[in-house]
């Protein structure tokens, strides 16, 4: 069978299971709006129970959310009826913007004297309001509403239940976790096609993986009015295109060893490896152990290499590794910092978000950085 007809029966696979996933999205906002709609959420034993925890651990609470996001004025409504049926403080309520996608808000947040700020929306919301807490021992909550969920997927954070979400939120304990940096050493020279543009010496905060080449042009070119129907799976869609695009020369120099040079498809750096769909891309990472996660991934071969890939992929997420080299591969390694050269220049993203065109980037760990409401179970 040629590659065209491989590339069409893949996509034929992934029309199918985005509109299984549409359809099944669709199923469960419908009933989170019921839910937070029904006047009987905020007397209900659960959120009673929450107002307890609130009142027991005297917190002064703070939503930092996302107005995009379809089910955020439900969430806001039954969140502040149930502070006045319960006689609770009115938690402080912010609103992103283009401008400012919550880093301003949770600050101000701070200021207002919040014991807890929760992040509500996706990944890029969680970003911006880990980037002001860093550093200050406050803890985040996490409500998520986005296509990836990627933090909250790796803690363990319920997804599609905004009644659980806030559950860990108010009454989950405290985790410190670490965070990682990637910096932007030289932006590449700006193309028509570039839509966001990369600033030299800009530092981007990363809570669970950034990446160069593959990975980074996929996100870019998925579609956003796809990603609100079918989430993730959008991710694969973008990604079709690109499986036959070229390999990148990388130079890489990790911690203090000397520098070494490949080609690549992507270099990914993460601080945890889950990503949606029950995949694991970094099996060994650990997200307050101090290190970053490298993962350095190859392929030729067209889809019979991709199609390798993935197997990998799902095999080291069940602990199998080792796997004998084919046409495509995955190397692992860890690092404190590690710095990359791309010649040319490669798109790079950091939790989903591209950051723009690259040359040059340095990565490192901070750890122990940021505090987050984890379930009691969560380990």
């Amino acid at each position: 069978m040629r590659w065209e007809a491989w590339v069409a029966v893949v996509a034929g696979v992934l029309a199918v299971a985005a509109l299984v996933v549409a359809a099944v999205v669709g199923i469960r906002q419908r009933e989170l709006r019921r839910r937070l709609e029904a006047s009987s959420v905020a007397s209900s034993p659960r959120a009673q129970s929450l107002g307890r925890e609130v009142r027991e651990r005297g917190q002064q609470l703070a939503f930092v959310a996302n107005p995009t996001k379809q089910d955020v004025p439900a969430l806001r409504e039954a969140i502040e009826r149930a502070a006045d049926e319960q006689d609770l403080p009115q938690p402080l309520w912010f609103e992103t913007s283009v401008e400012d996608p919550g880093v301003g808000q949770a600050k101000q947040a701070l200021a207002q004297g919040a014991d807890v700020v929760v992040a509500v929306g996706g990944d890029g919301t969680v970003r911006a309001v880990a980037s002001a807490l860093v550093g200050t021992g406050v803890p985040m909550g996490l409500m998520p509403l986005g296509t990836g969920n990627l933090l909250a997927r790796n803690l363990d954070i319920p997804l599609g239940n905004a009644l659980s979400a806030l559950e860990v939120a108010l009454g989950g304990r405290d985790r410190t976790i670490d965070v990682g940096w990637l910096r932007v050493v030289h932006a590449a020279h700006l193309t028509e096609s570039d839509g966001v543009h990369a600033r030299t010496n800009d530092e981007h905060l990363f809570l669970v993986i950034a990446g160069l080449g593959f990975d980074a042009a996929m996100v870019a070119d998925a579609d956003d009015d796809l990603k609100a129907r079918v989430g993730w799976i959008a991710y694969f869609v973008a990604g079709i295109k690109h499986l036959h695009g070229r390999r990148t020369r990388v130079h890489v120099r990790i911690d203090d060893s000397p520098a070494t040079s490949t080609r690549l498809r992507s270099l990914l750096i993460g601080n945890c490896g889950k990503l949606p769909g029950g995949l694991t891309l970094l099996p060994d990472a650990v997200v307050d152990d101090g290190w970053l996660d490298v993962a350095a991934i190859d392929t030729r071969g067209g889809v019979a290499g991709w199609a390798q890939l993935f197997g990998e992929v799902v095999l080291q997420g069940v602990g199998v590794k080792g796997m004998p080299r084919g046409v495509g591969r995955i190397d692992h390694t860890r690092a404190r910092e590690i710095r990359v050269v791309v010649t040319g220049g490669e798109h790079a993203q950091v939790d989903g978000e591209v950051i723009g065109r690259v040359t040059e980037v340095a990565a490192r760990a901070d750890p122990g950085a940021l505090v987050v409401r984890v379930p009691r179970t969560e380990r």
